[in-house]
């Protein structure tokens, strides 16, 4: 279901990008860089959850996965929607992704496998589906571009 979610996710903030390309040139770079960094553990999330785990290549493309949720965490603490210098709750999620994550590649590290699987569903849920689902209403960016 979690890879179902990030499919989903993905696919409704890349129909909203190409349709907001009229909009492009308005969009700050720090917003690009987010949405890149955030479009990259997006689609890796699925490859991570459904494929063997625990091999070379789970490790290289979980350590991409870290470092991109953790740009899009540090990206976001600079993104002020509601004013500069003013944090929403949002950044509540920033700030717990910039210590969850982190504790996501210690338990693999340490092969503590049940609580890295329980920490990368818990980020999976909170950070990417639930933050995922806040940036399409309340006239955010992408559900301006995916709705009009």
């Amino acid at each position: 279901m979690l890879s179902i979610g990030a499919v989903v996710l993905f696919a409704a903030a890349v129909v909203a990008i190409v349709r907001g390309h009229a909009q492009w040139h308005l969009v700050p770079p720090l917003i690009w860089v987010h949405l890149a960094t955030i479009l990259v553990a997006t689609a890796l999330t699925p490859v991570m959850l459904l494929r063997v785990r625990g091999d070379r290549r789970h490790r290289t493309i979980g350590k991409v996965w870290i470092a991109a949720m953790l740009a899009t965490a540090i990206t976001s603490l600079f993104i002020h929607v509601s004013g500069t210098g003013r944090f929403s709750v949002i950044h509540l999620l920033s700030l717990w992704t910039l210590v969850q994550v982190p504790l996501i590649w210690w338990t693999a590290r340490h092969h503590n496998v049940a609580r890295h699987r329980r920490a990368v569903h818990g980020m999976v849920i909170g950070a990417l589906l639930v933050a995922g689902f806040f940036t399409f209403p309340f006239h955010r960016l992408l559900g301006t571009w995916l709705f009009g």
